[in-house]
């Protein structure tokens, strides 16, 4: 292990986890300006008609990629168990396949995203107004994501290694990329929404290439041969044991999201900018929030490797402390700096005033997000993969996709769609707890069992 790495095995749990957390949440925040950008960048210099373009595609695009990424978290799990167990040629068999992998499954994205992102619009019931700009960021945007999947698998592998670091450095570089060339596109090529596009594009590539260098020269346990590329067969089945649930339960929460941005477009493109705006803003506070989910999950992951089932539990209590506190204070605070927040976007009063509606709903309940999310962490890291996304599927899709065609048809306002969310929150938090409670008193069962005390 070299300095900058977090031992994940022994120390303070506290101090670790936030050591860790802290730069995967400043990587998140990183990508997360690639969109708001794009958004703030159209809204002031191209009007609130592209911005409701750009912002309207946000869920389709995770719709699209959630599978694939959530295949990433898999490959995190699978690592960091085995350096947990320190079986090198595990953990090199399964660098060289979640590469493979991420270079495959980003192609056939990008394939699908340029071809069927107008026809994807059309069945989410996009307005004409919006359409034909949504469908030309989509094509431009798609173009760059062979790198997105690359950046998530190797940024996925460095972090099951205790390396947040460089991730994180190749995103600051990303980012600032990404903004010089937006307003480079937009206000002096007049590019509009090809011209965010092409920018968030350009800058996945630059962040994949920096983290591919990261780990061809890394000289540890997961150093990169990029000549030698190949896909071995108990690796891939181990990370799809995973990754493939994380993805469905992902795309799950896509699904519904999908059918919620559907019915925000059946109020206009005042609506929908306002709430693209919102959810940007939102997003920052769940991404904060998110980070304690991936450190529970890998931390998990790592001490169940090495056999450390004592510290597994005491992971969770810390993770669940931190990230409570944090969705409270984040969350609180964007809610009490909505406007001036909005107006970062857009000047339009319809807009803001539309967005605050949002920003009320959403944010003050939000750290009950950050528990859901940590307990799934935690289930996946002590290898329970169906049936989180069993739960997400009930307690989120079901759930949202039910008050969508009940009591919002019947009470048709933004506030009642959003009034979905809190709720779902909390109901597969409560199920999350509960199976926890249950993996918990299987473990205790299981070392008695063998005469650990």
């Amino acid at each position: 292990m070299r300095k900058k790495d977090i031992d994940m095995l022994q120390g303070n749990l506290w101090l670790n986890i936030l050591l860790f957390a802290i730069p995967v949440m400043l990587s998140g925040v990183l990508q997360l300006l690639f969109n708001a950008i794009d958004m703030i960048v159209v809204g002031k210099f191209s009007g609130s008609v592209s911005m409701a373009a750009v912002s309207s595609t946000g869920s389709l695009i995770n719709l699209v990629t959630n599978l694939f990424i959530g295949m990433s978290v898999g490959s995190s799990v699978y690592i960091a168990r085995k350096i947990g167990q320190g079986q090198s040629d595990e953990v090199r068999d399964a660098v060289h396949t979640s590469i493979l992998i991420s270079f495959i499954s980003g192609t056939v994205l990008m394939i699908i995203g340029i071809l069927l992102s107008k026809t994807f619009l059309e069945l989410m019931g996009s307005p004409e107004d919006v359409l034909s700009l949504s469908a030309l960021y989509l094509r431009v945007y798609f173009t760059g994501m062979p790198a997105t999947m690359v950046y998530n698998f190797a940024s996925a592998v460095l972090k099951a290694n205790g390396d947040t670091r460089r991730p994180l450095f190749a995103l600051m570089v990303a980012g600032v990329s990404n903004a010089l060339m937006n307003l480079l596109f937009v206000i002096v090529f007049h590019m509009d929404v090809a011209g965010v596009g092409l920018a968030s594009s350009i800058s996945s590539y630059i962040s994949a290439f920096l983290v591919l260098i990261a780990l061809v020269k890394d000289e540890g346990i997961i150093q990169l041969d990029l000549k030698h590329l190949y896909i071995e067969k108990e690796a891939l089945l181990q990370i799809l044991k995973v990754g493939i649930p994380a993805g469905l339960q992902s795309t799950i929460f896509s699904i519904s999201n999908v059918a919620i941005q559907s019915s925000v477009n059946s109020f206009g493109s005042i609506v929908m900018a306002a709430n693209g705006a919102a959810g940007s803003i939102a997003d920052f506070v769940y991404t904060i929030m998110n980070s304690f989910y991936q450190t529970c999950l890998t931390f998990t992951s790592q001490n169940i490797g090495a056999g450390r089932r004592d510290r597994v539990f005491k992971i969770l209590g810390v993770s669940i402390v931190l990230v409570s506190i944090c969705g409270l204070l984040f969350g609180n605070f964007v809610y009490l700096f909505g406007e001036p927040l909005l107006h970062i976007y857009s000047d339009d009063a319809a807009v803001i005033a539309a967005g605050l509606v949002k920003l009320a709903i959403f944010c003050r309940p939000y750290f009950l997000c950050g528990i859901m999310d940590v307990c799934v962490g935690s289930l996946r890291g002590l290898g329970y993969s169906i049936f989180p996304m069993f739960t997400s599927l009930m307690g989120s899709c079901a759930f949202r996709l039910i008050w969508i065609a009940t009591y919002f048809k019947t009470h048709h306002s933004i506030d009642v769609l959003y009034y979905s969310y809190p709720l779902s929150w909390t109901l597969t938090a409560l199920v999350h707890i509960l199976t926890l409670c249950f993996a918990a008193y299987r473990l205790r069962r299981r070392d008695l069992s063998k005469g650990v005390m």
